[in-house]
């Protein structure tokens, strides 16, 4: 696998990327704009996959880093949850539901190849940001 110096170079991270601009997309038609609850939830889930994962590239350890990908996969399982709800609600069509739903899938997907990757591969690596070099166990 190559280095990887930047969390936007993160495949699972380009993936929770385009599902919370689809997400956000679907949030901001009628009538899924005026159920707050549920926009906000599920809008804050999908951020919450990209965070988890940028968040946990920049910890300071691989088991930290695990930990942080392991939040961002629950985050993915609770975009999908929701997107049954939108679907019943009838917010979003069918063909718009599986759309998300295999985007988030191959998410899924993504985020736990990288954490196998993680466990298997547990020398220390260096990672630098341009500027600053830190050691990721």
């Amino acid at each position: 696998m190559p280095t990887i110096s930047r969390f936007e170079e993160i495949e699972a991270w380009q993936l929770a990327r385009e599902l919370t601009n689809m997400v956000y997309g679907f949030a901001r038609r009628e009538p899924f704009s005026r159920d707050f609850g549920l926009k906000d939830q599920i809008c804050r889930a999908s951020v919450s996959v990209m965070s988890n994962i940028a968040e946990g590239f920049e910890s300071q350890t691989q088991p930290q880093f695990i930990r942080y990908l392991g939040i961002a996969k629950a985050s993915v399982a609770e975009v999908r949850s929701q997107l049954y709800v939108a679907l019943d609600q009838k917010y979003i069509s069918r063909e718009e539901f599986q759309t998300a739903f295999d985007l988030s899938y191959k998410t899924l997907r993504k985020i736990v190849s990288f954490i196998a990757y993680l466990r298997t591969n547990t020398y220390a690596r260096r990672v630098s940001d341009g500027q600053v070099a830190y050691q990721v166990e």
